[in-house]
């Protein structure tokens, strides 16, 4: 399976920008998986798609003010700085810009000594590994001195940095929002809930996989970058008693599918587990926990991409996202949303 498989056309002015004023005003493609037949709807329309005993499958990760500016203590050269994984002991796993600058022993100073990084190892593509020299709580520096790591694409600067964490962020330690959350409101979950449908929670860290572009041409040779994810018991036994009961599964996101697939192919059920995964799902991929999903538009040729292809053929989804380019959607991080049923 080659890489060009997985490109479409996208113009540029198609690419969101900014977030809309509401979260959940957002469009919404509906594509059935079966069929391929795709409806258009307002994004809080989803409730309808969802039944009392189904249930909905959030990532609760919580996005790091993970892009530091610092300069190096010895020649004052301005080093950029983006934390991906914590690696206990105040070492963290880091990209670098310019990575050529940093060596082992640099050090890089940010907030005028406020917060400092020794590099400790050096990785390939960028990859530096830093111990964090501070006084005091890390992450109300990172408030401090952090921005939100925006993706690439997005040129224009976020007046609200809460609008790239979702609405029940919690656990912190992601690296890039699970953009597919970002679509709902605490109003429409209560609504979703009220209809009976369960909401779990699990945990999965977006981390180096979200930055790495598949340079590939044959696709089963791309390596996925390992991920924290936590699923805790009681997420565990709903989603099992929902496999019982032949109700639906879910998805919010595609780090909700990779946890959701990651556990049910090392246990063949829901447990209480932790650990890291680097899954990397394609078509041909046969899913064990996952029924539905609901995501973003992705960027051509990513492994996002492909995941989404494994459940509903490649064929039908690229159709879908030519309908999307030609109906003029908005796409990616702040884009409109995709629903797969």
């Amino acid at each position: 399976m080659q890489l060009d498989d997985f490109d479409y056309y996208l113009p540029e002015e198609l690419i969101a920008q900014t977030p809309l004023e509401k979260r959940d005003t957002s469009r919404l493609l509906v594509l059935d998986k079966e069929t391929g037949a795709i409806e258009e709807k307002e994004f809080y329309n989803v409730i309808e798609y969802f039944n009392e005993g189904d249930t909905l499958v959030l990532n609760d990760t919580k996005v790091l003010p993970a892009r530091l500016m610092g300069i190096k203590e010895d020649t004052k050269a301005v080093i950029e700085v983006l934390l991906l994984k914590d690696l206990k002991d105040n070492n963290w796993e880091c990209l670098a810009k310019p990575a050529k600058r940093v060596k082992l022993g640099t050090i890089v100073e940010f907030g005028e000594g406020l917060l400092k990084a020794e590099c400790i190892f050096e990785g390939e593509d960028g990859i530096r590994h830093f111990k964090l020299i501070y006084d005091g709580i890390l992450y109300e520096i990172l408030d401090k001195l952090g921005t939100m790591p925006l993706p690439p694409y997005i040129h224009e600067k976020l007046d609200d940095k809460n609008r790239y964490q979702t609405v029940y962020a919690k656990n912190i330690g992601s690296a890039a929002a699970p953009t597919a959350g970002l679509h709902f409101t605490k109003e429409l979950l209560s609504k979703i809930k009220d209809k009976g449908v369960n909401i779990v929670f699990i945990t999965l860290h977006v981390g180096l996989g979200t930055f790495r572009p598949v340079n590939v041409e044959d696709i089963t040779n791309h390596k996925m970058h390992s991920e924290f994810y936590q699923m805790d018991l009681e997420s565990a036994n709903i989603l099992n008693k929902t496999k019982e009961n032949n109700k639906k599964i879910i998805c919010v996101g595609t780090t909700s599918v990779r946890t959701l697939e990651t556990v049910y192919q090392k246990y063949d059920k829901f447990v209480e587990c932790s650990g890291f995964t680097d899954i990397f799902i394609y078509p041909g991929y046969q899913f064990k926990a996952v029924d539905n999903l609901l995501t973003n538009f992705h960027l051509p040729k990513s492994t996002l991409l492909m995941l989404i292809s494994a459940l509903a053929t490649r064929e039908k989804v690229l159709e879908a996202y030519n309908f999307a380019v030609e109906e003029k959607f908005r796409f990616f991080s702040f884009g409109d949303a995709m629903f797969i049923k």
